[in-house]
């Protein structure tokens, strides 16, 4: 049931068509390297207790893709067995990914949420400024992501840039849309999660309303405050009740996780 929330961590939209901000356009990778992986762990919560729901982990390879190399990335999302009688969740998301610009050529989705079923290609094609998908053609902005690669480039943004409330912006294609989003800077803070305590930089995106999440600002994100800007925990209100997410695990980080004071 929130697994979906996981994927959707950095995202997040306005309903304008615009090209994405200055500022995505011209990253460059500094946080993550080749065999990252993060494991996450999903909790309901309802009336002040925590149930643990699932789990969705995140994947980086180094492959090729048409002889070009690129970042191989992939979401995997699942709920707990014990959920899976009223609301079964598999999902998958990959993503191929540019590794000097960070920009996405190939881009899948292949869930199933609660008896929804939906598999989706996208080939992006960056000089047509167009969307190629199974379901046809779609013109794009410049600088566009899709779910996977906006969470993995916004890991890589300079937060020390920008004052508590700016706004960062950027361009994302999703179900044949093309949506303008933006992260909303909230400064630091010192959190505690289910994996220790940490130095964090947090924000909030902006969400389309949906079938799980209310629309708005309403999600907080907070990222480890050091080279490798991992989530650490994400909270959003849902339909009924809240989920949490909180990083349980990681391996073959760029950097040293300094952001860490003390493990639970």
């Amino acid at each position: 049931m929130k697994k979906r929330l996981l994927v959707f961590l950095v995202l997040l939209l306005l309903v304008v068509r615009l090209d994405a901000g200055d500022e995505f356009c011209g990253i460059r990778n500094t946080a993550f390297k080749q065999s990252e992986s993060i494991n996450f762990k999903v909790f309901y919560t309802l009336a002040g207790m925590y149930i643990g729901a699932g789990e969705a982990n995140f994947t980086a390879t180094l492959e090729k893709l048409n002889d070009v190399p690129v970042y191989h990335l992939v979401g995997d999302g699942k709920t707990y067995s014990f959920y899976d009688s009223f609301f079964k969740v598999r999902d998958r998301y990959e993503s191929y990914i540019d590794t000097a610009s960070l920009q996405p050529y190939k881009f899948i989705r292949n869930i199933y949420e609660g008896g929804y079923k939906k598999y989706q290609t996208v080939a992006f094609d960056h000089i047509g400024n167009r969307a190629v998908t199974n379901e046809g053609i779609f013109p794009v902005p410049n600088c566009v992501q899709d779910v996977i690669s906006a969470i993995y480039y916004a890991r890589n943004i300079d937060f020390s840039k920008y004052k508590v409330n700016d706004k960062i912006p950027f361009a994302m294609f999703l179900d044949n849309e093309t949506y303008n989003l933006y992260i909303r800077y909230l400064g630091k803070e010192t959190i505690k999660t289910k994996y220790g305590k940490f130095k964090a930089i947090k924000f909030k995106p902006l969400l389309v309303k949906g079938t799980i999440f209310e629309g708005g600002e309403k999600m907080e994100v907070w990222v480890s405050d050091d080279g490798n800007k991992i989530p650490l925990r994400i909270e959003s209100p849902i339909s009924v009740g809240s989920v949490k997410v909180d990083m349980m695990d990681y391996k073959n980080l760029r950097y040293p996780l300094s952001s860490l004071i003390s493990v639970r």
